[in-house]
């Protein structure tokens, strides 16, 4: 069985009105990931993903650039154990 691990990052620059969360989700959803994706009052998105080490690394790698429009600045992430509290991916709001 592979290694399950938890991200949390905060990803800065042009990441609200642009799709930013749709385009995370799905790329989570492919991963077969679980956890969220969320817009924060400062103008950055928060993720929080457990799954696979490799997948979540993906998705991690994937958080760099984001979607088509969007302008990633910085990516902050913090690696925890997971929690098993998810039982899917989603936006929340």
């Amino acid at each position: 069985m592979a290694d399950r691990v938890r991200l949390r990052a905060i990803v800065r620059g042009r990441v609200q009105g642009v799709s930013f969360r749709y385009y995370t989700l799905q790329e989570a959803q492919q991963l077969d990931l679980l956890g969220f994706v969320r817009n924060r009052w400062d103008g950055t998105v928060e993720v929080v993903a457990e799954g696979d080490d490799g997948a979540v690394r993906s998705l991690l790698a994937w958080l760099h650039s984001g979607p088509r429009w969007a302008v990633v600045d910085e990516v902050e992430e913090t690696w925890m154990q997971p929690s098993g509290e998810f039982k899917r991916f989603e936006v929340r709001f």
